[in-house]
């Protein structure tokens, strides 16, 4: 069977037709479908339309999430006086290939925060704020934004605000993060790509106690 010129012609644009179709698909679902309805982002294209990050869901405080006073400082000179002890935070996440968290502690304005964490592979890495004030979406404050496999160091609060980390894993493997802190907060917010939600209780640090005994 032949064909004529013609019929070579339509042939050909009907199948580069179809393989500009398919493509223009992959692309939506990578760098849409997937990370507004899986929080999967492997094009970075969701983080720079603003498609993956709920900010103005994630930077909303629980209630009584700062203690009250208790949690506010009190300066005096060099010192910061609180009501209440500080409190110590230990915990481990998982992230699957391509996923991110938030993990949170609302602080008060002068607050203390003392960090560690190492992750078993170099994370998409910043610890930020959002004041209470800020009104959601775009109002986060970079305080340290670097791709990392591990950190250690302190926060003072420049402002009353949920304030904590982003981690996402660009890689295709699971990667797991060990996060150990200690602070003026009572409760840590953990919210994945997958939108859930979860609140963290977190203990006061033990105190020595007065009898002298250990």
């Amino acid at each position: 069977m032949t064909y004529t010129p013609s019929e070579l012609s339509s042939a050909k644009r009907l199948t580069q037709a179809t393989i500009a179709a398919a493509v223009l698909a992959v692309a939506i679902l990578l760098a849409i479908v997937l990370p507004v309805e899986y929080g999967i982002d492997p094009l970075r294209t969701g983080w720079a339309l603003g498609l993956v990050r709920p900010a103005d869901a994630l930077d909303e405080p629980p209630a009584g999430a700062n203690g009250g006073e208790l949690m506010t400082p009190v300066e005096t000179g060099p010192v910061a006086r609180y009501g209440a002890p500080y409190r110590v935070d230990r915990t481990t996440f998982e992230l699957g290939p391509y996923e991110y968290l938030e993990y949170k502690y609302h602080l008060a304005q002068g607050a203390s925060l003392l960090y560690s964490w190492e992750a078993s592979a170099l994370l998409i890495h910043d610890l930020h704020g959002a004041p209470d004030s800020g009104g959601g979406r775009g109002t986060e404050v970079s305080h340290d934004k670097q791709n990392r496999t591990r950190a250690s160091g302190s926060l003072v609060a420049p402002f009353a605000g949920m304030h904590g980390w982003y981690w996402e894993n660009p890689s295709g493997t699971p990667v797991t993060v060990r996060l150990t802190s200690a602070g003026f907060y009572t409760t840590a917010i953990e919210t994945r790509s997958n939108r859930t939600r979860r609140t963290h209780e977190v203990e006061p640090a033990p105190l020595p106690p007065v009898d002298g005994t250990r």
